[in-house]
């Protein structure tokens, strides 16, 4: 009977178990259809999300209905604005509410939704992306159905992000992090709601930051009035960071806006609630704290909160010779006085005001005080500041758990007077800034991750003057550099409170200066551990031009002397402008920009070198070394234009030669050459037999370069050796790869023994009358393993041929002119001299026997080969 009843059970639980995972299936396409009519139904916006779920395991015995991604967009005047996001949208409600009927609600009972978004804006005319629901001029039928009906009992938001955006009142409020829930029945109309929250809260007015990523948390019961929709704190607590509040009053919501009636408090008076205002990571553990005096916060908020009101307030801040000491911290904070309002009694905005009344504290016999006043917050703050006292940096640490990596240290003093308004500060009208006093600040050492080294100021001395802010002295080394500066800055306050570029102007002195010290990059550590560098960036914030002298400057592996001349740095790049140095012996001036805007660092540059030397900077610069490896094989002075741009290696910040482009014209100067140094002349002089390549004449030669792609062309030139000419031109690769043509204007009697044997026949003036003869080579390879060749034989063999000839016609016409002479010449003319027949007749035989033999000779010679003999005629003697 058991093993029935069991089997029995077995088989209801599979087929329950089955039905449950089959569910989903059957009800989906339902579920989803009421989903996208609710939202149909009610919004006039662009709605969309990824699937929708149904679960009846995660809930059991209630069905879980899951919505992912979804997202309502506004239309115009929004369009594209975002008004809702939720990453997931989770809906519960009881199992039997799947089996309803057409036109039956189905009722909801709780909810929960995680990564959310929620983005209100007004824009400039007032209008709110929020009002999105379908307008309908019906009156409203209860008969009508609804696809679903809340009876919600318990509800969840987890990371929820509300962001409130007011273009109008320049307003911006980010509650970050929201995780909040909620207990009640909403199906009464009146109910407690038990509700805890946390979040984070920043919030901006008019450019200016009053609150950063403040810890915000409060745990309330909420008393509802669903008919007249109020809501009444009744038992609560809150932290702001780590400051206790209670609540008292009510808000409730009514057709113009909301209605406010709050009051609240500190619990209690310690003055540990002060520290709590700092955020945690800062303020250490403040149990172990040891306090006196009072701090407390109390305030009202009463009114309404309209299109055009706001609440009106008053919130006292207030403390009174107080004083804390850390337990592990040597020193402490005495005399603590605190007196701030803020105030608004109007319900308008623009009349809020700050008053800071008094901020005084003594850190040993240190003293320093302030107090400021901010007015017409909403259109143009106006702020009217006084400061001053004296800080001992380094009692900072030694009073408060400050977290550095290295201790402060230096005395600040102060005694400033400021009084401006925001709009001119927006505006750059600094006639309207009011200033007056001076900030020094002597002995600071600071170690930080802005910084690529420690930094050292032994003094910097800051006058505050109506017009402007002037730098009157700083005194500062970092790693091995040292600057002495001063300058003024144009809109220091629009760069602390409007985020604005950072204008100055500076004169500079170094002795000396590494660039290293300044753009380093800086580390950073990935999830692996691993250190990671990251790429030198040039501040997006400075607007600032530097007139500069020093005695040295060192860039990579060069060291530059008697540098002078301006450096613009603007728009994260650098402009160098007439920049001198003395460098290789002789001088280099330069022109050109450094950027770091976009993803990969460029530069363009104008170099004008003058008189350096060869060996030297050929050898130091690897750009040259590639645009002409001519380092240990020319020695000597070189003058040269280069103009060039490209892209630089993030992390080092030195030309990627794969990438540069440009030309480069030089001349040099006292120049000699070492074969031995170069395989390339060494190949060179083994296949050209009537160079001593170690004697080529380079002085004054002028060459032009040009450069693109990894590759160099070289314009055709002119060399000199002796009495040979020689034209060179053609390209080679950074890779070292070449190809290039050479040229040779050959005097003949370079070309060997067997042209040296038919010159010798030739005097001395017929030898002079003769062409020079060209020889051609090419060069290829690369330049430690190049192949040299050349048209060395056919130029032999052409020279060879051209004397022959020249030979056979010289002595060809030595014959004709010889057989002239024999066979009748002129006679004797009137004046008795001797004509050529007759001295041919009075020559001996032994002159007639040369001519014949020269003539026949010439013949043969000529004709290349012996005729035969034709028999000899009789002659009588």
């Amino acid at each position: 009977m058991l093993k029935k009843v069991l089997k029995i059970t077995g088989i209801s639980l599979l087929v329950i178990i089955i039905a449950l995972a089959a569910a989903p299936f059957l009800f989906k396409d339902k579920i989803k259809e009421l989903v996208a009519k609710t939202i149909n139904e009610n919004v006039d916006a662009k709605v969309a999300f990824e699937d929708v779920g149904l679960s009846l395991f995660k809930n059991f015995p209630n069905a879980s209905v899951t919505i992912d991604k979804l997202s309502i967009v506004g239309k115009a005047p929004f369009e594209g604005d975002t008004l809702l996001y939720a990453g997931e949208i989770n809906l519960k409600m009881s199992v039997k509410e799947l089996f309803k009927g057409e036109g039956e609600a189905m009722n909801i009972e709780g909810f929960s939704s995680k990564d959310g978004l929620v983005n209100i804006i007004f824009n400039k005319d007032g209008l709110g992306n929020f009002d999105i629901a379908l307008k309908d001029d019906k009156p409203e039928d209860p008969s009508e159905s609804k696809p679903f009906a809340m009876n919600i009992q318990k509800y969840s938001v987890e990371n929820l992000r509300f962001r409130y955006t007011d273009e109008k009142s320049k307003i911006k409020m980010l509650i970050d992090s929201i995780d909040h829930e909620g207990t009640g029945n909403f199906a009464e109309e009146k109910l407690d709601l038990k509700t805890k929250s946390t979040a984070k809260l920043t919030l901006d007015m008019d450019k200016m930051n009053y609150m950063n990523n403040v810890a915000l948390s409060l745990d309330a019961v909420l008393g509802i009035d669903m008919k007249n929709q109020k809501y009444t704190f009744r038992d609560n607590k809150a932290l702001i960071n780590q400051l206790p509040l209670e609540f008292d009053g009510f808000i409730q919501m009514v057709e113009k806006g909301q209605v406010y009636d709050l009051k609240f408090k500190t619990p209690t008076s310690d003055f540990k609630n002060f520290l709590g205002l700092i955020p945690a990571a800062y303020a250490g553990n403040i149990n172990t704290v040891k306090t006196t005096g009072e701090f407390k916060v109390d305030g009202t908020v009463k009114g309404e909160f309209t299109d055009t009101t706001i609440p009106k307030f008053n919130i006292a801040i207030a403390s009174n010779n107080a004083s804390f000491q850390y337990p592990d911290l040597p020193k402490s904070v005495q005399n603590i006085v605190i007196d701030t309002k803020i105030i608004n009694e109007t319900g308008l905005m623009n009349d809020t005001y700050v008053n800071l009344d008094k901020l005084s504290f003594r850190i040993d016999q240190d003293v320093f005080n302030a107090k400021a006043n901010i007015r017409n917050i909403a259109e143009n703050a106006l702020v009217n500041a006084e400061l001053k006292g004296v800080i001992n940096l380094a009692n900072v640490t030694k009073a408060y758990p400050v977290k550095l990596d290295k201790p402060l240290s230096g005395i600040l003093k102060a005694d400033v007077v400021t009084k401006f308004d925001m709009k001119s500060v927006e505006t750059s009208q600094y006639q309207n800034i009011q200033n007056s006093g001076n900030l020094s600040l002597t002995g600071f050492n600071y170690s930080g991750p802005e910084m690529a080294k420690p930094v050292q100021i032994s003094q910097a001395v800051v006058a505050f003057n109506p017009s402007q802010i002037r730098l009157n002295q700083l005194d500062m080394k970092t790693g091995k550099s040292d600057i002495h500066m001063t300058g003024t800055l144009d809109n220091f306050y629009g760069f602390v409170f409007k985020d604005q570029i950072l204008k100055a102007n500076f004169n500079m002195n170094s002795n000396q200066f590494l660039v290293s010290d300044f753009m380093e990059p800086t580390t950073t550590t990935t999830k692996e551990g691993t250190a990671k560098k990251e790429a030198v960036k040039i501040p997006a914030f400075l607007d600032c031009a530097v007139t500069a002298k020093a005695n040295t400057v060192v860039y990579d592996n060069l060291t530059l002397k008697d540098v002078s001349g301006k450096m613009i740095i603007r728009d994260q790049a650098v402009t160098l402008q007439n920049i001198k140095t003395n460098i290789f012996d002789g001088q280099i001036g330069m022109d050109g920009v450094v950027s770091t805007k976009g993803k990969v660092p460029t530069f363009k540059m104008n170099l004008d070198l003058s008189k350096v030397d060869i060996a030297k900077s050929f050898t130091q610069l690897d750009m040259l070394k590639s645009i002409a490896p001519i380092a240990g094989v020319i020695n000597g002075k070189l003058n040269s234009t280069i103009n060039l741009s490209g892209n630089l290696d993030a992390m080092e910040m030195t030309p990627d030669l794969k990438t540069i482009s440009g030309n480069l014209i030089g001349q040099l100067l006292s120049t000699t050459v070492n074969a031995n140094n170069s395989q390339l002349l060494s190949s060179l002089s083994s296949n050209v037999k009537f160079i001593d390549v170690n004697k080529l004449n380079l002085n004054d030669v002028k060459a032009a370069l040009a450069f693109n792609n990894g590759r160099v062309s070289l314009k055709p030139i002119d060399l000199k050796y002796q009495d040979v000419k020689v034209t060179v031109g053609g390209t080679h690769g950074f890779d070292q790869s070449m190809n290039y043509d050479l040229k040779f204007d050959v005097p003949a009697k370079y070309l060997g023994p067997e042209v040296s044997k038919l010159l010798a026949k030739l005097t001395p003036a017929e030898q002079g009358k003769l062409d020079n003869v060209p020889v051609n080579a090419t060069m290829t390879g690369n330049f430690k393993n190049p192949k040299v060749s050349t048209d060395m034989k056919q130029a032999v063999t052409n020279v060879t041929t051209q004397l022959v000839k020249y030979q056979k016609d010289k002595l060809l016409n030595q014959g004709t002119s010889a057989l002239g002479g024999l066979f009748g010449g002129p006679k004797t003319n009137t004046s008795g001299t001797t004509t050529p027949k007759d001295t041919a007749k009075t020559t001996a035989p032994k002159v007639k026997d040369e001519v014949k033999s020269a003539a026949t000779n010439a013949i043969k010679d000529l004709f290349g080969k012996k005729k035969k003999e034709e028999p000899k005629p009789t002659t009588t003697p």
